[in-house]
């Protein structure tokens, strides 16, 4: 029984150490996608970043600011990928004799996870830029 069991889930074991793999292989990717987003979001508000320390802002406010389209972006994201997942794995899940409930709770951790990566790498970008002279930055325009 054992044998029978352990070929009928052998697909599967496969196919889990398979999205593993490439899992990690696409949050590697993906954090360097949005390292180069945030290095050009904040290479193209270099003016706006210096005029704003002239007049007075913190690097929490600067950081603040860059970090709010990084999370909307994010909440676009998970708003298309959510309804997707729902689905393939409705669908995958209902190929096995014994079914389980799809938590929405598995929904918000991912997309948890998904914004603190994504305000993790984009943090050295943006930390760097709020803590640059703002006279380096306005002395060539």
């Amino acid at each position: 029984m054992d044998h029978e069991l352990n070929r009928l889930y052998h697909d599967e074991r496969n196919l889990s150490r398979l999205s593993l793999i490439f899992t990690i292989l696409v949050i590697f990717i993906s954090s360097l996608g949005l390292f180069g987003l945030a290095a050009f979001m904040t290479e193209k508000r270099t003016k706006e970043i210096g005029i704003r320390k002239v007049l007075g802002a913190n690097p929490y406010n600067i950081i603040r600011i860059l970090s709010v389209e990084f999370i909307q972006l994010m909440l676009i994201a998970n708003i298309i990928a959510w309804p997707v997942a729902y689905l393939v794995l409705k669908s995958w899940l209902g190929n096995f004799a014994y079914q389980t409930e799809i938590s929405i709770l598995i929904f918000i951790l991912s997309g948890m996870f998904a914004l603190f990566l994504a305000l993790l790498v984009s943090a050295a970008k943006t930390i760097q830029a709020s803590r640059t002279n703002p006279v380096d930055i306005l002395k060539y325009e």
